[in-house]
């Protein structure tokens, strides 16, 4: 029991990091949506790319604390 909690910290620190930086990305997309509306295309894909890899490093992060 007393091996778990290290765990959950880091498993939590994984999941607040990933939320922390995806919602950077999006307010940081949305700045430049409003600044030229005609490449929001292009801001869309990599945001959507770069959420991709950051779910990816926590669900890394997560599965690495909890082994």
């Amino acid at each position: 029991m007393e091996t778990m909690i290290p765990a959950a910290v880091g498993a939590g620190l994984a999941v607040i990091g990933a939320g922390i930086g995806i919602g950077r990305i999006g307010g940081s997309a949305m700045e430049a949506i409003a600044r030229q509306p005609e490449a929001a295309s292009k801001i869309q894909t990599a945001m959507i790319i770069a959420a991709a890899l950051i779910e990816g490093v926590a669900l890394f992060g997560v599965v690495a604390s909890l082994i």
